[in-house]
């Protein structure tokens, strides 16, 4: 490579692409090298323990081009540290996060580079419309609202992580050292000014979504209990409010036994709703508490992001 460039990273991570990993690298390969010309690159997949072809793809794309590298992890490490742990491998002088789906418009690479040139160490893409699912957009629309009026510190609203993140920010990513880091929320919380681009997320291009409802509730989990007080704080308040209300019921049913109301007399029924209602309370807050704890545990165990099995071209 010429070393009077700059080098631009691109980092996709994968999970089961086989349909989108060739077609993903040829259409950065090809905006790269029509839209940034005084530019070198190096494009890296980080592969979370695909179960199709994904890495044999991988693999004929590292041996035709010496500027694709690859890691493959040994299993599969989750949604969040395998991409982070991708972006702290790249070596260019700025690195850009993209998706195999191709619902990150590859045409955005250009404009977080100009962006970028400006001055801006960080350039993300925020989601305007979403042509793949009305419902979930619309669902995490009302999320990052609640969850950036809970959090002590800003957060973004419809980010993904995609976007243009300068050498400096990578650098603090690897000091960072967390085993459970959520990308979205360091940007907000430790990263410099940063440049924002509206896009329309399309659909998929091939394949099936990873994602689900369940690992939706991990990523509005871990955000929560990472950046928010809420839970504890409405465990706590609850607790005291119910706690009073119920003090209060049972002195009122209290001096109704006492002048002998036939209305108190009802049997257990009144006895077995509280019960109900107070299990189903506790429940809910040792949940929370729950939530609060394994996050907690995550971080004490400092176990590494992810383990490698393969490396390629590096």
């Amino acid at each position: 490579m010429n070393s009077e460039k700059k080098t631009i990273s691109v980092m996709i991570p994968c999970y089961n692409e086989e349909e989108n990993a060739r077609a993903i690298y040829e259409a950065v390969r090809d905006e790269l090298r029509t839209s940034c010309p005084d530019y070198d690159y190096e494009i890296l997949f980080i592969d979370n323990k695909s179960g199709d072809r994904t890495r044999e793809i991988i693999r004929g794309i590292c041996a035709e081009d010496q500027n694709v590298r690859a890691i493959f992890n040994v299993k599969n490490f989750g949604q969040f540290n395998s991409p982070y742990y991708g972006m702290t491998q790249t070596s260019g002088d700025c690195t850009i996060t993209i998706c195999a789906d191709f619902q990150d418009p590859v045409e955005l690479i250009p404009k977080f580079i100009a962006e970028w040139e400006k001055g801006y160490k960080i350039v993300i893409g925020i989601k305007t419309r979403s042509e793949e699912s009305r419902l979930v957009y619309w669902l995490r629309g009302r999320y990052y609202k609640l969850i950036r009026k809970m959090s002590s510190c800003e957060q973004i609203e419809q980010f993904t992580g995609f976007g243009l993140y300068d050498r400096s920010f990578i650098e603090t990513l690897r000091s960072l050292r967390d085993p459970t880091p959520f990308i979205r929320g360091i940007v907000a919380e430790l990263g410099p000014e940063r440049k924002e681009i509206e896009y329309t997320q399309p659909k998929r291009r091939a394949g099936k979504t990873k994602n689900n409802w369940y690992s939706l509730y991990d990523a509005a989990m871990l955000s929560f209990t990472s950046y928010t007080k809420a839970g504890l704080r409405l465990a706590t308040f609850g607790g005291f409010l119910i706690a009073g209300i119920s003090f209060l019921i049972g002195l009122v049913y209290l001096i109704g036994k006492l002048l002998f109301w036939n209305f108190f007399s009802a049997g257990y029924a009144p006895i077995i709703i509280a019960l109900f209602f107070m299990g189903g309370v506790q429940l809910a807050f040792l949940g929370f508490l729950g939530e609060y704890v394994m996050a907690m545990n995550s971080r004490i165990m400092n176990r590494p992001l992810v383990i490698e099995e393969e490396r390629i071209n590096f």
